[in-house]
C-alpha cells in the first residue's frame, strides 16, 4: 500500500509537467556542473547515470551527514550500525555481511574532491556544509575511478577558496527528538582573499545528535555456571548520543595564468555512546546491555590538487594522505549467553584455580587506518574532434587491526600472553596496494553521434599478517597454531602471514547520440572489479576478485526552454563470482565467493520548474537483483564456488543455502523520493514552504535463506518532511521537521553472533524518530 501510495505520488509529479509546459512566464532551471569525467561538464552533457544535490539543495533538504544525503539517492542503499560504520552500495550489487574486519573492499567508491576516503570500517561521515555539491554516479566507475568503484561512486565536492572577494556565513540549529533528547549544529566558513592571486577558506563545525535509545534494567543468568548479571551501572535513557566537531581549511594559490595550486587539510572527531538499534522484544527504541559501549571516531586528511596546462593540454595532479583511529566499546553478552545456553560454552572459562567465572564478554577494539594516493593525469581540449583523458594511479592503504574479547576474572593461563583477561586477541595489519593505468577516448563521428572508449590496468596486492585467537591454553587455534615470533606489536606470536597479488584491466565502451541540443541518449558497456584478499581464518583459500559486467542504456533531456529535465536509464548487471562474507566458527569472518548474480533495473529522476517559484523534483529506482545460480556455501581449493549441491546430496543434504532465483538482500525492489518547494514574496521577506516525500519497499539483510528468516523482513516505508522560512537581507531564519509521522523504518537488521545461535536476539537499526528543529543562519 504504501509504495504503492509513492508511485501515485511520482505519477503525479510527471502530471505536473503538463502544467509546466502550459504556463507562460516560468522560470529556466539552473545548469548543473559535475566533474564525474574528470573534467567540468554540464551534468545534460555527461552520459553517465549521475545524481547531483547541489548547495542550495543540500540546504533545503536539512542535509547534515551520509545518512541525510543517502535517502534521496534512489540507486544508493547502506546497512550499518551507526555514523561512521555503515557500508553503502549502488544498484542492488549488495551480498550483505560486509564491512567487518579483514572483509572485502567496498564495492562503492567515496570521494572527497578528487581524492578516495573509503576505508573498509565504513563511509567517513563527512559533516556536509559548505559543500558544493554530492554526485552519485551510478553503475560500474571501474575505468576512472578503480577498485573500490565496482557499483559506482559517491563524491563530495567541497567549495573552494576564491579571490574574487571576502564571503562569510554561520548556521546555528536546534533540535529535539520527540521521546529523546536536544541537539544542535554551530557552523560557519570565512574566505579570504590574501592577494589577487592567494585566498584561504576556513570552515568550522560543532555538532549534537540527540539520543534516542533507551538501555532499560535487566538481568541475565548463565544456565552452565548459574551466574546472574543485571546492568545497572550502564542503564540510561538517550543512550546513543553523538558528538561531532571539525574543520576544514584550504589555500588557493594562483601561479601565473595557467597554474593553481590547492592544499586542504580537513579533520574530524565523532564521539558516539551507546547502541543504535533496539531490541523489538523489550520494547519500541529499548535495548538491555550490560557493559559500556562507544565509539570514538578521528579523521585527518591532507589532500593536494594541482591543475595547469602544458601546451593545450590540461595538467591534474591529486595527493592524499588519510587517517582514521576508531576506538569502540561493545557489549559481547549475547554471544556469552547464546553459546553457554545451546553448547554448555561457560564451562570452559574459569580462573586459575579452576573455578567457574561469570564469562560475560565485552569488546575493546582499536582500529588504525592509512591511506595515501596519488593520481596523475592529462587531458586534451575538449572541444576538439577526438579527445583523451589519460592518468596514472597509486595507492596505499593500511588496517592496524585491535580486537580484545574481554571476561573479567579469565584465568591468565587461558589468555594470549601479555593479555591478561583476554579470552580472544586480533592483532594484525592488513596493507592494499593499488597501481593503475587508464584512459578514455572520445571521437565525434558525426556532430550528433560520439565514441567513448576506455580502459583501466590494474595491479593489486594484498596482504595479512599478525595472531588471531586463543591463548596457549585453550583450542587449536590462537598460540598453538603459531609458526614464528611476534611481527605486529601486542601480538604474542604470528599464526597468520599471507599475501595475494592479481592483474587484469577494466573496459568501457559508450556510444552517444545528440538528438538536439537539449537531449541526448546513449549506451554504455562498462566493468567494475573488487580485488580478492587474504581471510583472516588462515586455514581458508584466499577469496578471489569478483567482476561487474554493466548493459546500459540511457537518457538525459530537458523540455519547454529547460524548465523541465527527465534523465534515466535501464540497465543490465551480471555479477560474477560475487564475494559474501558471513560470520563462521568463534563470530570469525569469513569471506568465500558466491556463484552468479544478475541485476535488471531502472532509475529515473526529473526537475519541473511549474511557475516561478515552484519546483518539484522526483527521483526512482526499481532494482530486480536475484541470484542466478545456488549458493552452496563452499568452495573448492582453488577458492571456486560450487554450484551443485542438491538436497540429500552427501555434502549438502539441505541443498543450497541459497538457490537459485533468491533476492540479493539490502537493496529494496523500489525507492523513490519527491519534493516540492514554494519560494514567495512575503511583505519584506523571501519566503518558502517545502514538503518531502522519500519511500522504499521491503527487504532483507541477508541472502542465505535460513539467515534471512531468523532476522526477518525489513518492512517498506515512507517518510515525510517539511520545512518553512524566511529572510531578509543577510539573515535567514527555518523551521522543519524531519520523519513527520514518525515512521519506525529498519535500515539494517543483525545479530551479534551466527544467526543460527543468536537467533533470540535480534537488533533493528531504526531511521531517527520525528525531530523538531528551528535554524537561523547569515551570510556576509
Amino acid at each position: 500500500m504504501r509504495s504503492g501510495l509513492l508511485v501515485t505520488a511520482l505519477m503525479s509529479s510527471s502530471a505536473l509537467c503538463g502544467a509546466a509546459l502550459a504556463q507562460e512566464g516560468g522560470v529556466a532551471l539552473e545548469e548543473v556542473v559535475v566533474t564525474a569525467q574528470k573534467r567540468s561538464e554540464n551534468l545534460q552533457d555527461v552520459p553517465v547515470s549521475i545524481q547531483a544535490l547541489g548547495q542550495a539543495k543540500l540546504e533545503q533538504l536539512e542535509v547534515a551527514d551520509f545518512a541525510d544525503y543517502v535517502k534521496f539517492l534512489p540507486s544508493v542503499s547502506f546497512q550499518g550500525s551507526g555514523p561512521g560504520f555503515n557500508q553503502v552500495y549502488m544498484r542492488g550489487v549488495a551480498s550483505g555481511g560486509d564491512g567487518n574486519h579483514s572483509g572485502s573492499l567496498p564495492s562503492v567508491g567515496i570521494y572527497l574532491d578528487e581524492q578516495p576516503i573509503t576505508t573498509i570500517q565504513g563511509a567517513l561521515d563527512v559533516h556536509v556544509y559548505d559543500i558544493e555539491r554530492v554526485e552519485a554516479l551510478a553503475g560500474p566507475q571501474g575505468t576512472l575511478y578503480g577498485a573500490s568503484s565496482q557499483a559506482g561512486t559517491i563524491r563530495i565536492i567541497t567549495n573552494k577558496p576564491s579571490t574574487a572577494g571576502f564571503k562569510a556565513g554561520y548556521n546555528i540549529e536546534l533540535n529535539k527528538v520527540e521521546a529523546g533528547g536536544t541537539g544542535y549544529v554551530a557552523e560557519g566558513f570565512v574566505n579570504q582573499p590574501l592577494s589577487d592571486t592567494v585566498a584561504v577558506r576556513m570552515v568550522g563545525w560543532s555538532k549534537r545528535d540527540a539520543g534516542y535509545i533507551d538501555n532499560v534494567p535487566s538481568t541475565r543468568t548463565y544456565p552452565t555456571s548459574g551466574v546472574t548479571i543485571d546492568n545497572d551501572g550502564v542503564t540510561r535513557k538517550n543512550y546513543n548520543e553523538v558528538e561531532t566537531h571539525g574543520a576544514r581549511a584550504a589555500v588557493k594559490v594562483e601561479l601565473g595564468e595557467n597554474w593553481t595550486i590547492t592544499p586542504q587539510v580537513m579533520g574530524q572527531v565523532q564521539k558516539s555512546g551507546g547502541f543504535f538499534g533496539f531490541d523489538p522484544d523489550i520494547g519500541d527504541l529499548k535495548v538491555s546491555h550490560y557493559y559500556p559501549e562507544s565509539s570514538d571516531d578521528r579523521w585527518w586528511q591532507a589532500a593536494m590538487t594541482v591543475e595547469g596546462k602544458i601546451s593545450n593540454l590540461d595538467i591534474v595532479y591529486a595527493g592524499s594522505y588519510l587517517q582514521r583511529t576508531t576506538d569502540t566499546e561493545q557489549d559481547y553478552t549475547d554471544y556469552s549467553f547464546f553459546y553457554d545456553t545451546l553448547y554448555g560454552y561457560g564451562a570452559y572459562w574459569t580462573d586459575d584455580a579452576g573455578n567457574p567465572v561469570d564469562p560475560s564478554q565485552y569488546i575493546q577494539g582499536k582500529d588504525r587506518y592509512n591511506r595515501i594516493s596519488h593520481e596523475l593525469r592529462v587531458s586534451s581540449p575538449q572541444e576538439k574532434r577526438l579527445r583523451f583523458v589519460a592518468g596514472l594511479f597509486y595507492q596505499r592503504q593500511a588496517h592496524g587491526i585491535h580486537q580484545d574479547y574481554k571476561i573479567d576474572a579469565l584465568g591468565e593461563s587461558l589468555s594470549p600472553a601479555g593479555h591478561p583477561g583476554t579470552i580472544w586477541l586480533t592483532e594484525q595489519k592488513r596493507v592494499d596496494r593499488d597501481k593503475a593505468a587508464f584512459g578514455e577516448v572520445s571521437f565525434d563521428i558525426l556532430p550528433s553521434l560520439t565514441a567513448t572508449a576506455g580502459i583501466r590496468f590494474f595491479e593489486a596486492d594484498n596482504s595479512l599478517v599478525g595472531f588471531y585467537g586463543y591463548g596457549a591454553g585453550y583450542g587449536s587455534t590462537g598460540e598453538r597454531a603459531c609458526f614464528k615470533g611476534p611481527v605486529i606489536s601486542g601480538s604474542p606470536c604470528t599464526n597468520l602471514d599471507k599475501r595475494v597479488k592479481e592483474t587484469g584491466n577494466t573496459p568501457k565502451l559508450t556510444l552517444t547520440y545528440k538528438i538536439d541540443p537539449a537531449k541526448l541518449v546513449y549506451a554504455t558497456y562498462s566493468e567494475g572489479y573488487r580485488p580478492g584478499g587474504i581471510n583472516r581464518r588462515g586455514t581458508l583459500p584466499p577469496y578471489l576478485s569478483d567482476y561487474l559486467k554493466n548493459y546500459e542504456l540511457g537518457w538525459k533531456t530537458s523540455w519547454a526552454q529547460n524548465r523541465f529535465r527527465w534523465n534515466g536509464a535501464v540497465y543490465l548487471e551480471k555479477w560474477n563470482k560475487f564475494q559474501f562474507s558471513i560470520l563462521g566458527a568463534n563470530g570469525l569472518t569469513e569471506i568465500k565467493n558466491a556463484n552468479e548474480a544478475e541485476i535488471k533495473g531502472a532509475e529515473t529522476d526529473l526537475t519541473i520548474a511549474v511557475a516561478e517559484g515552484f519546483t518539484v523534483n522526483a527521483a526512482a529506482a526499481y532494482t530486480d537483483a536475484k541470484l542466478t545460480a545456488n549458493y552452496c556455501g563452499a568452495t573448492d581449493s582453488a577458492g571456486v564456488p560450487i554450484t551443485d549441491c542438491p538436497v540429500g546430496s552427501v555434502d549438502f543434504p539441505d541443498g543450497p543455502q541459497a538457490p537459485k532465483g533468491t533476492r540479493l538482500p539490502i537493496t529494496p525492489k523500489f525507492k523513490a523520493n519527491l519534493t516540492a518547494r514554494y519560494e514567495f514574496d512575503w511583505k519584506d521577506f523571501d519566503t518558502f514552504v517545502q514538503a518531502s516525500a522519500v519511500g522504499q519497499t521491503s527487504s532483507y539483510s541477508d541472502l542465505r535463506t535460513v539467515e534471512a528468516a531468523i532476522l526477518g523482513k525489513q518492512e517498506g516505508y515512507i517518510t515525510f518532511d517539511v520545512s518553512t522560512g524566511l529572510a531578509r537581507d543577510s539573515w535567514s531564519l527555518a523551521a522543519f521537521i524531519t520523519n513527520l509521522t514518525d515512521e519506525r523504518a529498519s535500515t539494517s537488521r543483525f545479530v551479534q553472533c551466527a544467526e543460527a545461535v543468536c537467533a533470540d536476539k535480534v537488533y533493528v537499526i531504526p531511521n531517527q524518530p520525528r525531530t523538531f528543529g528551528l535554524r537561523f543562519g547569515q551570510k556576509f
